[in-house]
């Protein structure tokens, strides 16, 4: 059977070479057919502290967000996050990990981070939906330096409970993290 597989793949080549017709067309996927139209809605509607950049153009569904926060503890910082679109996307989240290290109760040192919207499922209500779009992801993303910094539930304890305890040793320790990995102003 596989003799027989390749046999006709060389023939059909072969006619194809010879007769000049075009290669086959190859299918779209739902998920870039919905990439195409939400990356140009997320671009235009993007906070005024965040940024989009595709390292391949044509891979809409593999590219880089950089936020620089305006206020807040992490002023003067530039994170870079990288933002995968997996092929079950819009039904399943996209995969998004920072790439800056820093300080901050919602970001692991490692890059993980934890944000209800990018849970495939949450007992709030507030995870993943085919409802959500790609600019949903980054106003989450840039809210973490803003409004929904959550010390309920960190994924980094330690700085959850470092704002707690002390706040002032919060601040210094952001200010250290900011100043050595993000500092706008060192790029």
């Amino acid at each position: 059977m596989i003799t027989l597989t390749r046999k006709l793949k060389k023939e059909t080549d072969e006619q194809r070479s010879t007769s000049n017709l075009p290669e086959p067309v190859k299918r779209i996927s739902v998920r870039d057919k919905l990439l195409i139209r939400e990356v140009q809605e997320m671009e235009t509607n993007l906070p005024p502290t965040c940024q989009t950049y595709f390292p391949d153009p044509d891979a809409l569904y593999d590219f880089h967000l950089v936020v620089t926060p305006d206020e807040g503890y992490w002023h003067g910082g530039r994170f870079h996050f990288h933002i995968f679109v997996t092929e079950e996307y819009n039904m399943a989240p996209p995969q998004v990990r920072c790439l800056t290290k820093l300080w901050h109760p919602n970001i692991s040192e490692d890059g993980d981070v934890c944000l209800s919207l990018l849970r495939a499922s949450s007992v709030d209500g507030m995870g993943w939906a085919p409802t959500r779009r790609l600019k949903d992801v980054v106003w989450g993303l840039n809210s973490l330096f803003t409004d929904l910094l959550n010390f309920d539930d960190p994924l980094n304890i330690e700085a959850a409970e470092m704002y707690l305890r002390d706040r002032e040793a919060f601040r210094i320790r952001v200010r250290d993290y900011v100043s050595l990995f993000s500092n706008v102003n060192r790029r």
